[in-house]
């Protein structure tokens, strides 16, 4: 885990979300009790368990973000979740273990890809001395031998009567490595990218993705344990992309596979990271004055995760007592006292997040790493195109999207799509005509928004 101080995870987060300080603040606080957690002794470590939190705030805001973000500066393994696709057990839908399962996947994933950066080197000598075979000319390459199945093999005729294979010549072996030379050399200076080669590769069918969309771990290799022959199939790709596939191949042979599923199981229980949205959209326990079975259902069926139990996982028994929960949802209608009291208690920590005011657009704009503006001038640069934003231009835009959510509904941060869209839409269609510098200043953005500014139009472009 990096060693970063709550102070320095603030200012990270800060790059990417506007205020919102307190949340940020107590994102920081419990990622910074993780790392010390880390560093107490055994007995002392196994009963401090993670505080999780709940965020109140409406959509736009930042919740998501934060969590995200924190993840990812941590390189934590990571999910989000809504609260809304499961159901209670014995019901249509996902049951809620399959969110330690995802969990495990996505630590699965990041401890491989760290394991097979680390060969990157050694897999990518291999594929290109597999490439340069595969582009070999046919009466250069070297005829092997393939041997008799298993069991005919035991009964094959040795041949000891029959005369003796013909070896090769010193003037065609010295040939044959003239013409791997000049191969090798070609694909260095990539003139070769764009040949077509055939390779073998692993015919994967996609039987059990239905049972996969449903929580089913169903992998019949994995249950027999990999003693199923691969069936492989012939492909034919260019150079470019059997270079990517054979890489893959050959990083995958570096690997040691139960050392990437332990130390994987290992990071989802001690440093995972569970985002549950729309938490509210099940918060309600009665409905017109009956009991809302499916909602208060998955209320309790979460309620284990949560408190900490064990899931059973193809890689193993996974525990959730230390991974950390991050609960969001917007509470217009719902309010945290609907959840049931024993979940309630399982998110001591509570933040409340800030409608976004015309000051913070302006610094979403100016200030963030992923602007919009940023964005959007990127992509007009690939044209040509030179877009330069002035301050009362900034202001503008900034003002635009506060008042459409003051007058319509509040889609916080997410306005900014729909009023960069129309902002920018006649200049995307027909970029052309604004090749040099654009300059988006105030009446700029008046122009372009006050004939056309429609709340209902804007509605469209919700994310």
């Amino acid at each position: 885990m990096l060693e970063l101080t709550p102070k320095e995870i603030v200012a990270e987060l800060d790059k990417y979300i506007i205020g919102q300080y307190k949340a940020k603040r107590m994102v920081a606080i419990a990622l910074r009790n993780r790392y010390r957690r880390n560093l107490l002794p055994e007995d002392i470590r196994e009963e401090i368990v993670p505080k999780n939190i709940l965020m109140m705030g409406p959509t736009g805001v930042g919740k998501t973000e934060i969590a995200r973000r924190l993840a990812k500066l941590v390189k934590a393994p990571f999910i989000k979740v809504e609260a809304t696709k499961f159901t209670e057990v014995g019901y249509v839908g996902r049951d809620v273990e399959s969110i330690v399962r995802d969990l495990v996947e996505a630590s699965i994933h990041m401890v491989k890809e760290e394991r097979m950066a680390g060969v990157s080197n050694t897999a990518k000598q291999a594929a290109e001395e597999r490439l340069v075979e595969l582009l070999m000319p046919k009466d250069q390459k070297q005829k092997e031998k393939t041997p008799a199945s298993f069991p005919f093999a035991l009964f094959a005729p040795q041949n000891s009567g029959s005369a003796p294979e013909k070896t090769e010549t010193a003037e065609e072996a010295s040939m044959r490595e003239s013409t791997r030379g000049a191969i090798r050399m070609q694909l260095k200076n990539g003139l070769l990218e764009d040949q077509m080669v055939e390779i073998e590769v692993e015919d994967k069918p996609n039987a059990g993705a239905d049972m996969s969309a449903m929580g089913i771990d169903l992998n019949m290799n994995d249950m027999l344990g990999g003693i199923l022959p691969k069936k492989m199939k012939i492909r034919k790709v260019t150079v470019s992309e059997a270079r990517r596939i054979l890489e893959q191949e050959e990083a995958d042979k570096l690997i040691d596979r139960d050392d990437v599923n332990g130390e994987a199981l290992k990071r989802a229980e001690r440093d995972g990271i569970v985002f549950i949205d729309e938490i509210d959209k099940i918060a309600g326990r009665q409905s017109g004055g009956n009991p809302d079975v499916s909602r208060e259902g998955v209320q309790r069926d979460i309620l284990p995760i949560v408190e900490g139990s064990t899931v059973n996982t193809k890689y193993g028994p996974v525990k959730t007592d230390h991974m950390l929960f991050i609960a969001a949802g917007a509470f217009h209608i719902a309010k945290v006292e609907d959840l049931i009291p024993e979940l309630q208690g399982r998110f001591p920590i509570r933040v409340e997040l800030d409608s976004l005011t015309a000051e913070d657009f302006q610094k979403i704009l100016k200030d963030t790493e992923n602007a919009q503006t940023k964005q959007y001038a990127a992509l007009l640069a690939t044209e040509g195109v030179r877009v330069v934003y002035t301050d009362d231009g900034i202001k503008a835009i900034a003002d635009f999207a506060f008042e459409a959510n003051e007058n319509s509904e509040n889609l916080g941060a997410r306005r900014l799509h729909g009023i960069m869209e129309e902002l920018f839409e006649d200049v995307s269609f027909d970029a052309e005509k604004y090749v040099g510098e654009l300059k988006i200043d105030g009446q700029f953005v008046e122009q372009r928004l006050l004939h056309q500014f429609d709340v209902a139009a804007l509605k469209r472009f919700v994310l």
